[in-house]
């Protein structure tokens, strides 16, 4: 969709700019909120939508992101294991909505793997290496942007991680 950016689609364009990344952010009129409808717009597989699913830790309050594909359910006991060193017996839970937009500074359906406004720690579905391009939300539920998943991983400074 052509036109001037929505402001948080903006902020995650000229993050992208800032990392000196080749790459565009796209609104479309329709939703991308889920992974089945982000496809749906976009014309691909729903394995290739590098979902961003919000945790955080009981505890401590700490901000756990996982960038799983789209195709896949997370499994939160392999999460949990994969964090075990940062855990230390802390318990996971899935983050409400409230904490995700402040922590993110994004809704959910729109939040991207980075740019977050409290960096969280970060896990990358192993399954997205297999794609040469994936998609990830860019700040609104009908922003995204194309990225090789190894670059994104890198950006997000991600662990490498079986998550489902």
């Amino acid at each position: 969709m052509a036109g001037p950016l929505s402001p948080s689609a903006q902020k995650i364009q000229n993050l992208l700019n800032d990392l000196g990344q080749p790459i565009h952010v796209v609104e479309f009129a329709a939703t991308t909120r889920t992974a089945a409808e982000a496809a749906a717009v976009i014309g691909c597989d729903a394995a290739q939508i590098a979902k961003s699913i919000v945790f955080r830790t009981r505890e401590k309050n700490a901000s756990v992101l996982v960038v799983a594909s789209g195709a896949t359910r997370i499994n939160e006991a392999l999460v949990a294991k994969a964090l075990a060193d940062i855990l230390n017996g802390d318990r996971l839970m899935r983050a409400d909505p409230e904490y995700v937009r402040l922590t993110t500074g994004f809704p959910i359906g729109g939040v991207p793997p980075l740019g977050h406004a409290v960096a969280p720690v970060t896990l990358f579905d192993r399954r997205l290496l297999s794609f040469p391009t994936v998609w990830a939300a860019a700040g609104t539920p009908n922003a995204v942007f194309a990225i090789a998943p190894d670059v994104l991983a890198r950006l997000a400074g991600a662990r490498i991680v079986d998550v489902a």
